[in-house]
């Protein structure tokens, strides 16, 4: 691509006489021009990837790397005097996911683009996301994501489908974005929006008419549930997504040929954790519309759908009031009746039924009867629910059940984030680890090679001092490039245990206090955003940017420890701190956390796992042993048998021991209510003392050892070294090109 004459031909300039806005906006055009001829044979078989949430960062440099053109734009503009990272800088993320759900996913869309397969995304077009995080007061507050423009790498289509609710009719609009794989063939990410929606709706922060649904449908994502009128809002939404949804696979398919009783010949479709659940139920409607039998339709659908597990935790798996669905999907209730009552007639187990005594729905009970495949992500994640969890339904149906370890993209998750670094790893071992992450293993040749031990610091520290410059200039953070960089960026949830880390501030700022200074600066680094309802998790947050300005104003502390929590992370802030980082705090209580895929990031770009043997840790800690990761805490057996007897009780741990206790009345001490809300505060020391429900108190002690001991081990350079080199080298199973060749081979024979 001649960029130089590009910008002639649209704006008669050359790329030193154009702004930024201008050669971005070329770029977009040209880019997704280029993507489009390199469009996916249209195969017989097709997937689609069935999901709430897109997590699909910024796209112009994922693209430009996937195409092959990166480094010569980026010369050509160097050339000019133009900076590549100053054009990537006006894109605005699309706010299409929130946590590492959505992550996964557009992850998954790059991988089934780089392997050639025929599949799409099928989503939903949010207007403003989640929201935006803004701090004030040391607390939360959100406004809409806005990120919608005229400028943006959405394509609208002509394509319109009639979604039918029990009190209206609405248009879903069909937009599309293109997905490019790496070398490799151009998919879409199929989104649709209701005709009529109306931003101006959205009045004061993220408040707005919640009843309006012909207006409101795709404005956010998860819309806040805490009264009846929010859990209405998201059986509409959900509905909307699988409704169009299934009128387009429908369509696609017939075009192909499809005689509609041979669906799953021409379809496949992945169910993304329990949001698009009511896409089988829609689907079986539709097809005894067209006049198929309902048990025919019932057994086609069974062998086209499949279903995703993300959580164990049973309040994350959806349900449904019958009374709420016949208000707004009454035409799907019958069909849930129908389907109920089969299960009924063969299993007396009230477990597995798919309305419970109480009237409610479960939405994953649907998915398992009704489709050919439950996976899980992690291979302790799996085991938890064949065992524990899901043992009921694994009993009845063990040849559905099956693990498929997730994975990330290493095209934006270190080829696009930390180019220095793969560049290196080009220069030590050659290129086909692009494509084959496994030769990422010929690392482990160079781990006592103090030229490239050096080399591998060298370009850490250089990452530390970019996230430094960056956080000085868009937050206004000041950051010691030398103090270790100790980060936990995910969701705020309390399975995740923020609040762990905080306690760990506490007690380290304590110690400061008294005199005992560690020997290298710490950094602890937060991002996460709290879901507008969910109280407590705004109040750990709360607890955070308390300790973050008690700490920055206290001369004696801050030149040892620095808290900083970055606002509104998102994949954009993620791609900077990733590389930065020196410690990965992956802290969930053993047996909550499905898999994580933050924690396969950091240790694609060097960081070194602090965890709990929990999700992916396992296998993490399999792959690299015990010297190259730090694990503490309780075992999953251990928490499991603790809930089973329920025999956990918080008050005891915090009465007898000194250290824990001294840390968490310090929530409610003098110097932190002088910064904080009184009342926020005290109900979090009230849920850790009284409740504490993911287990805290027990870990406490063996978290603040382990942290410690990695602490003093990374003082010792080339051995950490050594840490990071091997955690790369080992990281190459963590491809999410491994993982959809593991769904292709076992679920979806594309």
């Amino acid at each position: 691509m001649n960029l130089n004459e590009l910008l002639q031909k649209i704006y008669g300039k050359s790329i030193s006489e154009c702004s930024n806005e201008e050669i971005y906006t070329a770029l977009l055009n040209k880019v997704d021009e280029l993507a489009a001829e390199k469009a996916s044979l249209n195969g017989k078989k097709k997937l689609y990837y069935i999901s709430a949430e897109f997590l699909i960062g910024k796209l112009l440099s994922n693209n430009l790397i996937n195409l092959g053109l990166y480094d010569d734009v980026k010369n050509q503009l160097a050339e000019f005097g133009k900076d590549i990272c100053s054009i990537e800088e006006i894109e605005n993320e699309p706010s299409l996911g929130n946590g590492g759900l959505g992550r996964l996913a557009a992850c998954f869309l790059d991988s089934i683009a780089t392997l050639g397969l025929n599949g799409d995304g099928i989503g939903l077009n949010y207007h403003f996301g989640l929201f935006r995080q803004i701090f004030k007061n040391n607390a939360q507050t959100t406004i809409p994501d806005k990120w919608l423009s005229d400028n943006c790498w959405l394509n609208r289509t002509d394509k319109i489908y009639p979604v039918i609710f029990g009190g209206a009719v609405v248009a879903a609009r069909l937009y599309e974005i293109n997905v490019t794989g790496y070398d490799s063939t151009t998919n879409k990410l199929r989104l649709f929006d209701i005709e009529g929606i109306d931003e101006s709706m959205v009045t004061s922060g993220i408040d707005f008419d919640k009843t309006s649904i012909t207006r409101n449908l795709t404005l956010f994502l998860y819309p806040d549930d805490s009264d009846d009128e929010g859990r209405l809002l998201r059986i509409y939404q959900q509905y909307f997504l699988v409704s169009a949804g299934a009128q387009f696979i429908l369509d696609e398919a017939v075009q192909k040929g499809c005689n509609l009783y041979d669906l799953y010949d021409y379809a496949v479709i992945q169910i993304n954790d329990t949001h698009p659940t009511m896409i089988i139920l829609e689907l079986i409607r539709l097809l005894v519309q067209r006049g198929i039998d309902m048990d025919k339709a019932i057994e086609i659908v069974s062998r086209t759908c499949a279903y995703t597990n993300h959580t164990i935790l049973a309040e994350a798996l959806e349900k449904w009031n019958i009374s709420q669905l016949k208000k707004v999907v009454p035409q799907l209730v019958p069909i849930i009746e129908i389907l109920d009552d089969k299960v009924r007639r063969k299993y007396d187990e009230p477990s597995v039924h798919i309305i419970d005594k109480d009237d409610r729905v479960h939405m994953a009970h649907i998915d398992i009867h009704y489709g050919f495949s439950v996976n899980g992500v992690a291979w302790l994640h799996t085991e938890i629910l064949k065992n524990e969890e899901l043992n009921h339904f694994y009993k009845i149906y063990p040849e559905k059940f099956n693990n498929k370890t997730n994975g990330i993209t290493f095209r934006r998750w270190i080829m696009h984030c930390n180019p220095e670094l793969s560049d290196y790893i080009t220069e030590l071992v050659g290129n086909g680890w692009k494509k084959n992450a496994d030769k990422l293993e010929k690392l482990l040749e160079f781990r006592n090679n103090k030229k490239v031990l050096e080399k591998i610091l060298e370009i850490k520290e250089n990452k530390k001092i970019q996230l430094k410059n960056y956080l000085s200039d868009k937050q206004g953070f000041d950051i010691d490039e030398n103090s270790i960089y100790d980060i936990q960026i995910k969701r705020l949830h309390e399975y995740k245990r923020q609040q762990l880390n905080a306690l760990y501030v506490i007690h380290k700022y304590l110690e400061i206090k008294s005199g005992k200074k560690p020997n290298t600066p710490i950094t602890v680094i937060f991002g996460a955003k709290a879901a507008p309802a969910y109280i407590i998790a705004q109040d750990i947050i709360h607890l955070i940017l308390c300790l973050q300005e008690l700490i920055s104003n206290d001369p004696e502390v801050k030149p040892y420890l620095n808290v900083v929590m970055v606002e509104n992370y998102n994949v954009t802030l993620a791609e900077k701190l990733i590389p930065a980082c020196d410690i990965s705090e992956q802290i969930s209580l053993a047996s909550k956390e499905a898999s994580g895929t933050g924690n396969m990031k950091f240790m694609l770009n060097g960081a070194v796992t602090l965890g709990t043997e929990d999700g992916a840790n396992v296998e993490i800690h399999q792959l690299v042993g015990d010297e190259y990761i730090y694990i503490f805490g309780d075992d999953s057996e251990t928490v499991v048998e603790r809930y089973k007897k329920n025999s956990y009780v918080a008050k005891e741990y915090y009465a007898k021991n000194k250290t824990l206790k001294t840390a968490v009345d310090f929530i409610i001490g003098e110097k932190l209510m002088k910064l904080g809300d009184k009342a926020r505060l005290e109900r979090l020391f009230k849920e850790l003392t009284g409740k504490d429900w993911f287990m805290t108190f027990p870990d406490f002690d063996d978290y603040v050892k382990t942290r410690e001991k990695a602490y003093s081990d990374y003082e010792n350079r080339m051995e950490w070294a050594e840490k990071m080199l091997v955690n790369i080298a080992k990281s190459g199973y963590f491809s999410s090109d491994r993982t959809i060749e593991q769904y292709n081979k076992d679920i979806w024979k594309l």
